[in-house]
């Protein structure tokens, strides 16, 4: 099975940023599904006014890239999509949990 890592996840708007408004909700669900489900470690905003970004991990490459092709902002064009996967090396105390166990050895 394939190792799960951590992925950011840059959701840039495009032309199409003037319908954001139609479809908020959809996205804003679909943003607590990924929070609820564990899966999102973090969502905000790109700054100034360009998007947003979200950290997400416990999912493999095809996973994470099935998820993000489910949001309304990408299935609608309003935000073209890219994601960046991390092979997390250290970390600090609170963010142990990201390394796993192998990782953390390798620390050692």
């Amino acid at each position: 099975m394939e190792k799960p890592n951590l992925y950011i996840i840059l959701l840039k708007f495009s032309d199409n940023k003037t319908s954001a408004g139609s479809f908020m909700e959809s996205h804003k669900t679909w943003i607590s599904e990924g929070l609820k489900d564990g899966v999102f470690l973090m969502v905000g905003s790109l700054q100034p006014n360009a998007g947003g970004v979200v950290l997400a991990h416990n999912v493999t490459q095809n996973e994470i890239e099935t998820r993000v092709a489910l949001d309304p902002f990408v299935i609608e064009n309003v935000v073209t999509a890219e994601i960046l996967e991390v092979t997390p090396a250290k970390a600090s105390q609170h963010m142990q949990f990201l390394l796993g166990q192998d990782a953390y050895s390798r620390q050692m």
